[in-house]
C-alpha cells in the first residue's frame, strides 16, 4: 500500500492530469481512460485514488480554482501602489487567448453548475472571491486618493468587473473573432477607468 505522502502526490498528478484532459477535450464524452492516458497510468491506477469521475472531477474544480485565484492574487501583490494593483488585476482576470489552459478548464467545470450543487458552490464561491478581491482594491484606492469611485457601493462596481471580465473571457475561449485579449482588456480598463475616475489607469 502507497504511504500517505505518496497518496497525495499521486492524488494530485492524477487531479493535474484529469484538469489537462479537461481543458483539452472538453468535459462531454471525458472517460477515465483520457485521463490515464494523460497520466501515463492505467484506468485501474485511476479508480483506486478515485472509483467515481464525478469525484476527481469535483477535486479538479476545487484545484483549479484555489490555483486561479492565488494566480491572480500573485500578480497583483507584486505591485505596490493602488493604480499599479488594480491594472494587474484586470490583466490577470482574462484568458492570455483562445488556448488559455486554465480559463478552458475553470469554463467547462463551471458547466456543470446547474447539475451539481458542489460545482454550483464553488463557481459561487470563485465569484464572490473575485468579487472581494476587487472591492478590496477599490475601496483602498478610494482611501489612498487615487480612486473616486461612482455613486455605488464598491461591491456593486467589483461584481460588474468581474462580470464584464467573465463575459470577455468566454467570448475569447470560444474564438469569437470580435473579441481578442487585447480589445478586451482595453475594454475593461476604460470601464474600470470610468467607475474610479483615474485617467492613469
Amino acid at each position: 500500500m502507497a504511504r500517505p505522502k505518496n497518496q497525495e502526490a499521486r492524488r494530485g498528478a492524477l487531479i493535474d492530469a484529469a484538469g489537462r484532459a479537461i481543458a483539452d477535450r472538453g468535459m462531454a464524452g471525458l472517460r477515465i481512460k483520457d485521463i490515464a492516458a494523460e497520466a501515463g497510468v492505467s484506468a485501474g491506477s485511476v479508480l483506486y485514488y478515485y472509483p467515481e469521475l464525478d469525484d476527481l472531477v469535483l477535486a479538479v474544480h476545487q484545484d483549479a480554482v484555489e490555483s486561479y485565484l492565488a494566480e491572480r492574487q500573485r500578480h497583483v501583490d507584486e505591485a505596490e501602489e493602488p493604480v499599479a494593483r488594480m491594472s494587474a488585476a484586470l490583466a490577470s482576470g482574462l484568458p492570455s487567448g483562445p488556448d488559455d489552459a486554465m480559463h478552458r478548464l475553470l469554463f467547462e467545470l463551471h458547466s456543470l453548475a446547474d447539475r451539481s450543487a458542489a460545482h454550483a458552490t464553488l463557481m459561487a464561491s470563485l465569484f464572490a472571491r473575485e468579487v472581494a478581491l476587487y472591492s478590496t482594491l477599490l475601496q483602498v484606492g478610494a482611501a489612498a486618493g487615487a480612486f473616486t469611485l461612482a455613486a455605488v457601493p464598491a461591491g456593486d462596481l467589483a461584481r460588474n468587473l468581474v462580470a464584464i471580465e467573465d463575459g470577455y473571457g468566454l467570448h475569447i475561449i470560444a474564438r469569437n473573432p470580435a473579441v481578442d485579449r487585447d480589445t478586451a482588456l482595453a475594454l475593461l480598463t476604460a470601464h474600470a477607468r470610468t467607475v474610479t475616475g483615474c485617467p492613469e489607469l
